[in-house]
């Protein structure tokens, strides 16, 4: 990419989509194009192929989608799949029609199998059955992949996958209804602490093992692979280190200052019992996550504190 190119971020108001805004005006790309959902539905295919032959963007980032944690994942499966689908549809079909230079796709840990061999390699993909909190998600976000995938053998197009893990940063949401776990944690152990609790409970056993990303780190990756990534199938982002959700809340206590007691609710879900990446590849291209998960949960509750309205929603 040149400073001056054309470059789409599709999803910019999201966690990982306002990550990639910061990333690009970092390194003085001066054309970046955006779109509120009020402006461009991305679920119409119309509506988007109308705003790619009116803006003939060369670069797309698709970070956009519809996203959140265990519950939001169990009680609107439809919804989940639904969106996501079309989302990646729309924008990587239109990318094709209008002949965009390259689109860097965007998934979730969660398209592995729920018995996957840990670290999960890249050759894990469809190997066995997902985990159902959330198969419509991960299924979605599957057949993006081979959507790029197909694009790419049949028309031609340098359309490239990369899958993150569970990520948070600045702007996540806090919602306890649709949020994932780490933010989920941040708000309950904050709300517990200004009510001066004795102890707070959690979803689950606390014993899965998770493996976190800061957005910012993402970005600076998103922007690497679109300028030097090229294959057909998919690439993992991840920091390759990896905690249970009991030592999770730990941190975050640390960092919140709340001193109740943790306890756990087993008969609530733990989703998949372990998620860890095997990160080699992109590591082969010369990046590594540079912010420490105490470091970015610091960063994240501060926003929280300064945000706290606009967090909630």
């Amino acid at each position: 990419m040149r400073p001056e190119s054309r470059i789409f971020v599709a999803g910019h108001r999201g966690l990982v989509g306002s990550a990639v805004l910061r990333r690009l005006s970092d390194l003085g790309f001066t054309d970046v194009l955006t779109a509120t959902r009020d402006q461009l539905d991305l679920r119409d295919q119309a509506a988007v192929n109308y705003w790619f032959r009116a803006n003939r963007p060369e670069f797309v980032f698709l970070v956009a989608g519809t996203v959140g944690g265990i519950f939001a994942n169990s009680t609107r499966p439809a919804e989940f799949i639904y969106d996501n689908m079309m989302i990646h549809a729309t924008v990587v079909h239109s990318a094709h029609l209008f002949n965009a230079t390259k689109l860097l796709y965007l998934g979730s840990s969660c398209i592995y199998p729920r018995g996957a061999t840990q670290p999960m390699t890249e050759e894990a993909l469809l190997t066995g059955p997902l985990e159902p909190t959330n198969e419509s998600y991960a299924i979605a976000k599957i057949a993006g992949i081979k959507l790029c995938d197909h694009a790419r053998a049949q028309y031609g197009c340098d359309f490239i996958s990369a899958m993150p893990c569970n990520l948070y940063g600045t702007g996540d949401n806090f919602s306890l209804e649709n949020s994932h776990v780490l933010p989920a944690i941040i708000r309950k152990m904050h709300e517990a602490k200004l009510r001066g609790d004795a102890s707070l409970r959690l979803w689950g056993t606390g014993t899965p093992l998770r493996e976190f990303l800061h957005a910012d780190d993402l970005a600076e990756a998103c922007v690497l692979l679109l300028e030097r990534y090229s294959q057909a199938g998919h690439i993992n982002v991840g920091s390759g280190e990896e905690l249970s959700i009991r030592q999770l809340a730990e941190q975050i206590a640390q960092v919140v200052g709340f001193t109740g007691r943790l306890e756990f609710d087993p008969s609530m879900p733990d989703g998949t019992p372990r998620k860890l990446m095997d990160v080699s590849r992109i590591r082969a291209l010369g990046w590594k996550h540079r912010i420490t998960l105490t470091e970015g949960i610091r960063g994240a509750y501060a926003w929280y504190l300064a945000h706290s309205a606009e967090a909630r929603r």
